[in-house]
């Protein structure tokens, strides 16, 4: 083989090569091309997103919110039981002062 022969092989392989090349370019382009309903389809469904999105934090937001009023009601109700059995320990423990002093008064006449 000699030098024009070599080159013109070499040639030929880097021509080949480029061919081959541009061809899965093009290829690839076409497969993966995305069509304008396609993107059409795409912007609604981020527009969908965005909107499940807010309705989200929407909730979050209102949960904590009723979550809050809860445990303030919860609070209020607690400190009102309190206030409750102190009111029926104190009533409790005047009613057996009255029957002691009833008792006591009945054994003294």
């Amino acid at each position: 083989m000699n030098r024009t022969e070599f080159i013109l092989a070499t040639a030929i392989v880097l021509f080949v090569a480029f061919g081959i090349g541009w061809f899965a370019s093009w290829l690839l382009h076409r497969l993966t091309r995305v069509t304008q309903a396609e993107m059409s389809e795409l912007d609604q469904m981020a527009q969908a997103l965005h909107e499940a999105e807010e309705t989200r934090d929407q909730a979050l937001a209102y949960l904590e919110s009723r979550e809050h009023d809860l445990a303030s009601q919860l609070s209020q109700t607690e400190a009102e039981l309190r206030a409750a059995m102190e009111g029926l320990r104190d009533a409790r423990q005047e009613a057996e002062e009255l029957r002691a002093y009833i008792e006591r008064t009945n054994r003294g006449s």
